[in-house]
C-alpha cells in the first residue's frame, strides 16, 4: 500500500490545530523547528565537563540525544511546545510534624498534560504526519524547546518564566514531520535588575544567573541517592520532595499566583503535606502506593524514609517557617521518640545514620546507641557526639 501524502498545514489548520491543544488543557502553545538545540547542547557539556550536574544523568547522560529532535522522530522538521499550569490552592497542613512537597508533585500534572499533546499529536497523525509527545523525559530539554518556541524566557533560576504568568508550569512537545511556521523570536528577558532567586536559594545552589551547582540544589538532593550532604541538612528544613524557594520569591511567578482565578482542578487531593510519622511507619507497598509517582533511585523507599528522617530532624526549628507545629510538642513527642528508636535499631545503615542525625538535631542524645558496626553509622555518632 503505498504511503499517504501527508495534508499541507495551511494558516486554518495551523489555528485549527493548535485549538485542539487549547481545548485538552494546554495553556500556552508556541512553535519551534525541529533543529539541533546548540545552544543547550553547549551548556550541558559545558556544565557537565565543570562537574555542575553532580551525579544526575537526566539530559546530561547523552547531551546529542537530548537536543537532537531527530533523534526521537527521523525526519523531524518541527515542534510543537506546550506549558500547563500547575497553580493550584494549597490545602491545610496537618496538625502532625509533616513533610513538605514541591507544587509541581502535588499531583501528577504531567499525565494531563501528556494527554493534551497527544491531543495534537492524533491530529497530526491523522493528516498524514509523523508526531511523538516527548514531556519530562531524558530525550529532550523540555526548556530549551519552549524557549525556542517564543513561550518565555530563562529566569536567573533556570526556570522558565512566561510573560505575565511567571514559572509554575509543566512543558512537553509534540516533534513531528510537519512543517510549522516557528515563533518569530525569543522572548526578551525579563528578570531586569532582580535577584531575588539568587538571595535566598537556601543553599546558594544559583552560582550564578540561569547557572545551577546541582550539589547544592536541595530538589536534586533529594532525588540523589545516597548520603543526604551534612552541610545542607538543616537548609533543607520539612522539605520531603523538590525545592520552590527560588520561585515562591519570584516576582512574575508570585503576582500570577495571586490573582489568577481558574487554578487546576484534579479528583485526586494536592499532596503538598506528608505526615512525616504516618511516612516512616509504612510498608514499602504502601508507600509505593501512595507516592510512587515520585521519582525515587531505583523504585526503592529507603530514599524517601531518608528525607523524611532529615524533616523530622528539622520539625523542632520548622514551625516559625513552614507552619502550625512543633515536633517538640507534648502530643507529638513520645510518637517521635518511637519512630526514632525504630530507625535507630533498622537493618538499614543508611536508614541509622540519617535516624542518628535527627535524634541529635531533636536533642534526644540519650536515644544514640553507644557503638554501631557500620562505618556510615559511627561517622554520624561521632559528628553528633561532637
Amino acid at each position: 500500500m503505498p504511503l499517504r501524502t501527508p495534508e499541507p498545514i495551511d494558516g486554518a489548520a495551523l489555528h485549527a490545530l493548535l485549538a485542539v491543544g487549547r481545548r485538552a488543557g494546554l495553556d500556552h502553545i508556541g512553535i519551534a523547528p525541529a533543529d539541533v538545540l546548540r545552544r543547550a547542547r553547549a551548556a550541558l557539556l559545558e556544565r557537565r565537563a565543570a562537574g555542575l550536574h553532580d551525579t544526575m544523568q537526566f539530559t546530561y547522560r547523552n547531551p546529542e540525544r537530548s537536543t537532537d529532535p531527530s533523534s526521537s522522530v527521523a525526519g523531524a522538521r518541527s515542534m510543537i511546545v506546550a506549558a500547563r499550569s500547575y497553580v493550584m490552592d494549597e490545602p491545610e497542613p496537618p496538625d502532625t510534624p509533616y513533610g513538605a512537597v514541591a507544587r509541581y508533585a502535588w499531583i501528577d500534572h504531567y499525565a494531563p498534560l501528556r494527554a493534551g499533546l497527544r491531543e495534537v499529536a492524533n491530529t497530526l497523525r491523522a493528516a498524514g504526519h509523523k508526531a511523538v509527545v516527548i514531556a519530562d523525559e531524558n530525550s529532550m530539554v523540555d526548556r530549551e524547546a519552549a524557549w525556542l518556541a517564543g513561550l518565555g524566557w530563562f529566569g536567573k533560576n533556570a526556570n522558565l518564566l512566561v510573560p505575565g504568568a511567571g514559572s509554575y508550569f509543566v512543558l512537553g512537545s509534540v516533534i513531528t514531520s510537519a512543517v510549522l511556521p516557528p515563533a518569530a523570536a525569543p522572548v526578551e528577558d525579563g528578570c531586569g535588575p532582580c535577584r531575588r532567586c539568587l538571595d535566598n536559594c537556601p543553599t546558594g545552589a544559583i552560582v550564578a544567573e540561569g547557572v545551577v551547582d546541582a550539589a547544592r540544589c536541595l530538589a536534586w538532593l533529594l532525588q540523589r541517592p545516597g548520603v543526604f550532604p551534612r552541610e545542607h541538612r538543616v537548609a533543607l528544613g520539612n522539605r520531603i520532595y523538590g525545592c520552590d524557594s527560588c520561585q515562591t520569591v519570584c516576582p512574575p511567578t508570585v503576582r500570577f499566583e495571586r490573582r489568577v482565578t481558574t487554578r487546576a482542578a484534579s479528583a485526586e487531593p494536592a499532596q503538598a503535606w506528608v505526615p512525616l510519622l504516618r511516612l516512616l511507619e509504612l510498608d514499602d507497598a504502601t508507600l509505593l502506593a501512595e507516592h510512587g509517582r515520585f521519582y525515587l533511585a531505583d523504585r526503592n523507599p529507603m530514599w524517601l524514609r531518608r528525607n523524611a528522617l532529615i524533616a523530622l530532624g528539622n520539625s523542632a526549628t520548622s514551625a516559625h517557617v513552614h507552619g502550625t507545629y512543633s515536633c517538640g510538642a507534648h502530643e507529638h513527642g513520645e510518637h517521635v521518640r518511637l519512630v526514632l528508636r525504630r530507625y535507630l535499631e533498622h537493618a538499614e545503615p543508611m536508614l541509622r545514620a540519617h535516624a542518628v542525625w535527627a535524634a541529635a538535631q531533636l536533642g534526644l542524645l540519650a536515644m544514640l546507641p553507644a557503638h554501631d558496626n557500620d562505618p556510615l553509622v559511627l561517622d554520624e555518632l561521632a559528628a553528633a557526639r561532637a
